[in-house]
């Protein structure tokens, strides 16, 4: 950071300079067209000196100014980079708003969007499809061998910062400029059916034009002129509606083709070497031309698109077919190379993907890569677990073991004792691990799981639901995945808090013996210590845990420690009592 910081400082020094001699080189030009104009002094070739040198200050002006914005970039590239490790994040990243689902069954209780989320801490993705690769990943987990994969590709990732500075300094604002889903769609599209007949007669009309306007320039009969105008008004007629789609649907799909192709051409200069890496650049060539360049020429039709607006354009647009033929070349290329632009695109959004992941590993070196089990048996085994959102300093970490024997932590506590949090924390490392990043722990070792969390579900005004409707729903949910070919891991917070304690209980304990007995493992929190005897009802597989909190002076204090057994006191009459209540 600091040889960035100082590179700007010296850039600022030579932007002042140049732009200090650019006004000296104006002045002494001005006094030399004064002294012409006036006296004579010197030959009307020797002012062309000055507005060279000008032109030529104005051209190294504008290259000082590109990179020290380009190094100013950098400087903020490092700043976050060390604001994320010193736990100072929070707002200044992209927060995935757009990927949130409330329907998902998950998304919403551990905090993977939105401001302060997993998805603001991990992302460095530029561009959307970056970015919805990322929130993909987090909302589904991914097979084991694909995790594995993913591991040796974040390693091998994870030291290469002059990549990620790259890319960071990469254009202004590349989300706003790339547009995946529309280039997708656009090259997906076919329109002109008969192309290379209509490219041919829209040349040679082009070239009858041109050749008989040269001909009537030396003497020719004008009207001959006509002939070739009549056909291009044919054609123009015949094509317009073909023409006009065309050109409205790549307006949007073709901006700033520039951007993209630099990322294609860095991401096929690097040399990989672990598999999933190798797989995907050599998705970029698989075809022989480098993306890069193919891209490169879409960019030059697109500048010609661009370039109809112009007035002598205009003029002989119709006679020369000039907008058509961009438009048939445009669709010329479309069918050649519009099916690889999928695969350009996916590989693109999976090693940005894959970036986002390497950074976090390297910013956060003492998080290790989680190991994984192939037995098939549920595994969730966590030592000093903690929440990578939570800053260092107020991180509790805490051991968490479930497996076949014992399937279900029953977590008992006062609200605010951490039982929410820890919930959190398993559901967000657990995330971590099938997406294939490091996790906040000492040491993980897991199976592939899928999640069903029920922790912040709430009452719907719009859908006509209650809180306990919509929980039971999520619930009806959780145990539908129970059913899958994946063993679930459950994260169920404060269970049935919206009925009477009766048909909590029995409630409760029907669920419970359902998800035991589809395989599944969990854990559940509540304050109702009658849930805690369904440790009575189904036996070893499962444990009763709690969390411990102390009142002293009116004061109520949380060392967040997970404890054996069930909760023994409660503090929440004192603690209503020492604010004024009557109870």
């Amino acid at each position: 950071m600091q040889l960035r910081e100082a590179e700007v400082a010296r850039l600022e020094l030579w932007h002042i300079w140049t732009g200090n001699l650019r006004l000296l080189v104006f002045a002494i030009g001005a006094i030399m067209v004064w002294a012409y104009a006036k006296h004579h002094l010197s030959t009307a070739w020797w002012l062309l000196l000055p507005f060279a040198i000008f032109v030529a200050l104005v051209i190294y002006h504008e290259t000082i100014l590109r990179r020290q914005s380009q190094a100013r970039r950098a400087v903020d590239f490092y700043r976050r980079g060390l604001n994320r490790i010193a736990d100072k994040w929070i707002g200044e990243g992209e927060t995935g708003e757009p990927f949130r689902n409330p329907n998902h069954v998950y998304c919403e209780d551990i905090d993977l969007f939105g401001r302060g989320s997993l998805f603001e801490l991990l992302s460095r993705a530029r561009t959307r499809m970056g970015e919805k690769r990322l929130a993909d990943w987090l909302l589904h987990p991914a097979s084991l061998d694909e995790v594995r994969a993913r591991q040796h590709a974040i390693s091998e990732l994870r030291e290469k910062l002059d990549v990620r500075e790259w890319l960071a300094v990469l254009g202004t604002d590349i989300q706003s400029a790339l547009h995946p889903d529309e280039l997708m769609a656009w090259a997906g599209q076919r329109i002109v059916t008969k192309l290379v007949p209509w490219r041919v007669l829209s040349l040679l009309i082009a070239i009858a034009f041109l050749a008989i306007g040269v001909w009537v320039l030396t003497g020719g009969d004008l009207g001959w002129l006509a002939v070739p105008i009549a056909l291009a008004a044919a054609v123009l007629l015949k094509l317009r509606h073909d023409v006009q789609k065309v050109i409205s649907d790549a307006e949007e799909a073709l901006a700033d083709l520039p951007l993209l192709s630099a990322i294609l051409q860095r991401f096929e200069s690097e040399q990989f070497h672990s598999p999933l890496l190798k797989q995907l650049t050599g998705a970029l060539t698989r075809n022989g031309n480098p993306p890069s360049v193919v891209i490169g020429r879409l960019q030059r039709l697109a500048e010609l698109l661009e370039a109809r607006h112009n007035v002598f354009l205009r003029i002989f647009d119709v006679p020369v077919l000039y907008t058509v033929q961009v438009a048939l070349a445009l669709e010329s290329w479309r069918r050649r190379e519009g099916q690889n632009v999928p695969i350009w695109i996916d590989a693109i959004g999976r090693i940005e993907a894959l970036l986002s992941l390497a950074c976090y590993a390297y910013e956060h070196p003492a998080d290790p890569f989680p190991e994984f089990a192939d037995s098939g048996q549920p595994l969730f085994a966590g030592e000093q677990l903690g929440h990578p959102l939570l800053a260092t300093d107020r991180c509790v970490r805490n051991c968490v073991c479930l497996d076949c024997e014992t399937q279900v932590l029953i977590v008992s506590g006062s609200n605010m004792s951490g039982k929410s949090t820890l919930l959190r924390t398993i559901g967000i490392n657990t995330v971590l691990a099938m997406a294939g990043s490091p996790v906040r722990a000492a040491h993980l070792r897991l199976s592939a799981l899928a999640i069903g969390a029920s922790i912040r579900v709430n009452d719907s005004l719009q859908g006509g639901s209650s809180r306990f409707y919509a929980e039971i729903t999520r619930l009806r949910k959780i145990a539908d995945e129970a059913s899958g070919t994946i063993p679930l891991l459950f994260l169920l917070d404060e269970l049935l808090q919206g009925t009477n304690s009766h048909d909590r209980a029995i409630g409760a304990e029907g669920l419970l013996r359902t998800l035991v007995q589809r395989g599944a493992i969990g854990l559940v929190t509540t304050h109702d210590l009658a849930l805690t005897a369904i440790e009575d009802i189904l036996g070893s597989k499962v444990r009763n845990l709690h969390f411990q909190d102390h009142l002293e002076n009116g004061k109520i204090s949380f060392d967040y420690k997970l404890r054996d057994g069930v909760v023994t006191k409660s503090n929440g009459l004192e603690l209503m009592r020492s604010i004024g209540l009557n109870v």
